[in-house]
């Protein structure tokens, strides 16, 4: 009787082995996680690069202002030079950063300017939270044309 043990499980064996592979479903089940992964990890890259060009335009506000306390420096106003040419920021932002923002300063008044920087095509759509970061001759950095952004949230 043994001999006949071994025998079947010797036949359970081969069938086991015939069957090598995966089933249709196993094979969807994987897609639809690996699909699942790829949406996941689409969305995370979205958003952190649109942080990241929300941060270098920040920064290059930032450089913008920098230029204007220099000018100011040497000039005593915001508006003219001693020469009274009207004052132009040098372009100091990236060249990637140009198709996401739109710099500008707008400086009126011999005491006060005002550095913007205008999110553009996918930037503005992607970006609704904080929109138009800006900063004054004060230093106080605003977002969404014109909530002082004192958390940081945007900055």
């Amino acid at each position: 009787m043994s001999s006949q043990t071994s025998n079947t499980h010797l036949a359970a064996a081969r069938r086991r082995g015939a069957q090598q592979g995966f089933t249709l479903i196993e094979l969807m089940i994987v897609v639809a996680v690996i699909a699942v992964l790829a949406v996941v990890a689409f969305a995370s890259y979205d958003w952190a690069t649109t942080k990241t060009r929300r941060k270098e335009a920040a920064g290059c506000i930032t450089q913008g202002a920098q230029f204007m306390e220099r000018f100011y420096a040497t000039n005593l106003r915001y508006d003219k030079d001693l020469g009274g040419l009207a004052v132009a920021l040098p372009a100091q932002c990236p060249d990637d950063l140009t198709p996401y923002y739109t710099v500008a300063l707008a400086a009126t008044t011999a005491t006060t300017y005002t550095i913007t920087a205008t999110p553009q095509g996918t930037q503005a759509t992607r970006d609704t939270t904080c929109g138009v970061l800006s900063m004054d001759q004060t230093g106080k950095k605003m977002y969404g044309g014109g909530t002082a952004d004192t958390s940081a949230k945007c900055w």
